[in-house]
């Protein structure tokens, strides 16, 4: 058994441990690395047996199996500064609001520890952001999915971080989101409601479950059908859960078009699709969903600011496939 600081740091089963846990293993092995962080690095591919990747904590082990972890190299507490552009539409002392590219990281996190908006906000505003709500997340105070298109608003002050962050969790922001989703939902205006909780099967994903979670409301509008087989919709979240969007419409038979979590397999609808759209839909590289509609208090002068923005080409130009059909 080899131990370093990062690395790999190679194990032999022996018949001690036969028959347990993979996690708990490593865990008695290297007591370094807590059980938890053991498991994200499970979940970030970083841990082979006899040379395969193993991505089941539960595992069982058994004797004479070689287990390699390797380690990540430390990354710095503050996120570094990096020259990446981005859309501004708005900048005062207080904060700053940006059109977000879809593919971009809001923040470092294993697997993505820099080229993210965090090391663009900080080449961008300088060192008087670092520290503001969090050495990791300075001046976050809501996200967006990597590949989710739209606005934000990041604080650059303690007093606005503190200020926006009550606001964004007392619901007193006016968001609205444009989707493009398999089929057409009914009633054309509605909600989709139920509990999300993480995916058992599945750590990356979340889901609607019966019990735990916490609870999730989203009220949609179908502002276009195309036929019977997809829509544009407006979505407005009355809570605001990782995925909710994604989750509740794919619960709901409507899962939104390229969507590399919730959309597995080809929707039945598809088959009533014209060819070119349907082409275009099963070929979108990411979620088509766009957060289109930002509205806030300032929270230094009080005044009602409302922003919106259009989706990127690559979703305009779906939407208008399936509109030709």
């Amino acid at each position: 058994m080899t131990v370093s600081s990062h690395g790999p740091r190679t194990l032999i089963i022996t018949e001690e441990f036969a028959g347990q846990r993979t996690d708990r293993v490593l865990t008695a092995c290297f007591p370094d690395l807590s059980r938890s962080r053991i498991k994200n690095l499970i979940d970030e591919g970083r841990l082979t047996r006899n040379g395969l990747c193993l991505r089941e904590p539960a595992e069982p082990v058994r004797t004479g199996v070689e287990l390699i972890l390797d380690i990540p190299a430390p990354t710095p507490a503050i996120p570094v500064g990096e020259a990446i552009s981005f859309p501004i539409l708005y900048e005062d002392d207080d904060l700053i609001v940006l059109d977000k590219p879809a593919g971009l990281v809001v923040h470092p996190a294993p697997g993505n520890e820099t080229g993210t908006l965090v090391n663009a906000l900080v080449a961008h505003c300088g060192e008087s952001l670092v520290g503001i709500g969090g050495e990791r997340r300075p001046g976050i105070v809501h996200r967006l999915d990597k590949d989710t298109s739209g606005l934000m608003v990041a604080a650059k002050t303690e007093r606005a971080h503190r200020a926006l962050s009550e606001d964004f969790a007392a619901r007193r922001i006016d968001r609205a989101y444009l989707a493009l989703c398999w089929g057409v939902p009914s009633p054309t205006k509605g909600e989709y409601e139920g509990n999300i909780g993480r995916d058992k099967r599945d750590r990356k994903r979340m889901a609607m479950v019966g019990s735990g979670g916490k609870t999730a409301l989203t009220r949609y509008t179908v502002l276009k059908a195309f036929g019977t087989y997809a829509a544009l919709v407006e979505c407005r979240l009355a809570t605001g859960r990782t995925h909710q969007i994604r989750v509740h419409f794919s619960a709901n038979g409507h899962p939104l078009m390229g969507d590399p979590l919730y959309l597995r397999r080809i929707p039945a609808i598809a088959k009533t699709c014209p060819i070119d759209a349907r082409d275009a839909a099963l070929d979108f590289p990411r979620q088509a969903l766009h957060a289109a509609r930002l509205g806030f208090t300032h929270p230094g002068t009080g005044e009602k600011l409302l922003f919106e923005t259009s989706p990127p080409e690559d979703f305009m130009t779906l939407e208008r496939i399936l509109a030709s059909d």
